[in-house]
């Protein structure tokens, strides 16, 4: 877009194109140019992107300088099917009571936290997280170590 925001074209008609925007809409309006990168959208990967808050293009928007990641994967991919993920067999706690018992989770397994505004959606993901960090000090091996990958999506 001309005000420097990306967005990826998801369907293209005679009179409309529908596009999936890549950060702020409010500098977007009805009638601007819109130019093509002639790119396939990706992002960095791998470890160097942990401990990091990066927008939804993977430029990092924590204040701690540029990323040192090598490697990208792209945006759209298939993601693997059933028979190929790993099982989720083994029990993870959160730390909160009240979810471990409601809700048990599984290692490897993708949670949705989803409620209205002010109902503490981002203080279960920061408390679940905090608790895990705790565990990782304990781990003695990669294979323990857990990873937690927080994702916020607003409307």
């Amino acid at each position: 877009f001309a005000s420097g925001v990306k967005g990826i074209a998801l369907n293209l008609e005679n009179e409309n194109v529908g596009i999936v925007v890549f950060g702020s809409d409010t500098a977007i309006k009805e009638g601007d140019l819109v130019k093509r990168t002639g790119s396939i959208v990706d992002v960095p990967a791998g470890k160097a992107m942990l401990g990091r808050v990066v927008d939804a293009l993977g430029v990092p928007i924590d204040g701690r300088g540029s990323l040192s990641a090598h490697e990208r994967r792209r945006v759209e991919v298939k993601a693997p099917g059933i028979i190929e993920r790993k099982s989720v067999h083994e029990p993870m706690q959160t730390g909160l009571k009240a979810v471990d018992s409601l809700v048990p989770i599984g290692r490897g397994q993708r949670e949705l936290i989803i409620g209205d505004r002010q109902t503490g959606k981002t203080a279960i993901a920061i408390d679940t997280i905090l608790n895990q960090k705790q565990l990782n000090s304990k781990a003695t091996s990669e294979s323990e170590t857990l990873y937690c990958v927080y994702v916020p999506i607003g409307q």
